[in-house]
């Protein structure tokens, strides 16, 4: 079919437009990150996590939103991990010991008495044998890290028992994750670790499947564990850091302002909340006490440091401790 010079702009006009339109609708292209955590909704990191989803959504003027998933409604943790590596947009609230099953070395950041601050944690993000870990988990994994500024505090023994040494946790089957650093650092510490559901501790403690549980403070009032366990014993043998990941095939494909603002607003509410809940530690202690709570605070912290030295050398990671420790200058 012919077209007079007219008619041939104008159909070269409306091409346009269409092309245009087109690329107008790709660049207003949303997301949505489901996020799942296990922590109940009264705990401090829920909190923070809905805080980073609103500071999201705003900066990428609901470009990117994150739907947050408490009580771990979307799944088991290990399940959301796996749907993560297959490319699915979905996010998970996880630790260092579960993702050492997939790059080794990750897995001393949740090994006994790794750090002690929260200055500690920073100066973790530019170690580079953090570094090189994370690119690997993310090019060979699947798995991105978005970044790994929430720090829950210190995890103690709550037991129906006083520990204060390593061998008051003998013959004792204290509840932990499966992961292998988990295991081996609380047999290491004395006890008979137990893997479980964060969602089966309370009924696990009724039935006596368990006798205690390793958590850190905030955890024992959310999920109301005053009321099947006797002591609060602070041997503070793991700061719990926490590493919040996606997909690495979801995080590629957003566009990169969406990218930097997913990760610096990661940064910034886990910072927040981490210090929250450093302040907030003796409020729980109190309100522990109040429920009838012992809390054992003459622990031979020097036997646990001691003790917890077998699971790095169990595992193989000694050496790879002691770089993190000399590039963070610990």
């Amino acid at each position: 079919m012919a077209y007079s010079g007219g008619r041939w702009m104008t159909a070269c006009a409306a091409l346009g437009l269409a092309l245009c339109a087109a690329a107008g609708a790709q660049a207003q292209e949303k997301f949505t990150l489901r996020f799942n955590h296990v922590l109940g909704p009264s705990e401090p990191f829920h909190e923070g996590f809905q805080n980073w989803a609103k500071r999201v959504e705003a900066r990428t003027n609901g470009g990117l939103r994150i739907q947050v998933f408490h009580s771990a409604q979307l799944g088991v943790e290990e399940d959301i991990i796996e749907q993560m590596r297959q490319g699915a947009n979905v996010g998970q609230n996880t630790d260092a010991a579960r993702l050492g099953t997939y790059v080794p070395g990750l897995a001393v950041v949740n090994g006994p008495y790794f750090v002690d601050t929260l200055e500690d944690v920073a100066k973790l993000r530019t170690a580079p044998s953090m570094v090189k870990w994370m690119d690997e988990l993310a090019s060979s994994r699947g798995l991105r890290v978005v970044c790994f500024d929430w720090v829950q505090g210190f995890r103690h023994f709550f037991t129906n028992k006083a520990v204060r040494t390593p061998a008051d946790l003998s013959g004792l089957r204290i509840r932990t994750p499966p992961a292998p650093i988990w295991q081996e650092s609380i047999r290491s510490l004395g006890a008979a670790p137990v893997a479980m559901p964060f969602s089966d501790m309370y009924p696990g403690l009724q039935q006596q499947a368990i006798d205690g549980v390793e958590l850190v403070y905030a955890n024992i009032p959310g999920g109301r564990f005053y009321e099947v366990l006797k002591y609060a014993n602070e041997t503070r043998h793991i700061m719990l850091v926490n590493f919040e990941v996606v997909s690495a095939k979801f995080f590629d494909r957003l566009p990169k302002e969406y990218q930097t603002a997913l990760v610096e607003e990661c940064q910034k509410a886990g910072q927040e909340t981490s210090q929250k809940i450093r302040e907030a530690e003796q409020k729980f202690k109190e309100q522990l006490k109040a429920r009838g709570m012992t809390v054992v605070e003459d622990v031979d912290l020097a036997a646990f440091r001691k003790a917890g030295e077998q699971a790095y050398k169990t595992l193989n990671l000694l050496e790879a401790r002691n770089a993190v420790h000399k590039e963070i200058g610990k």
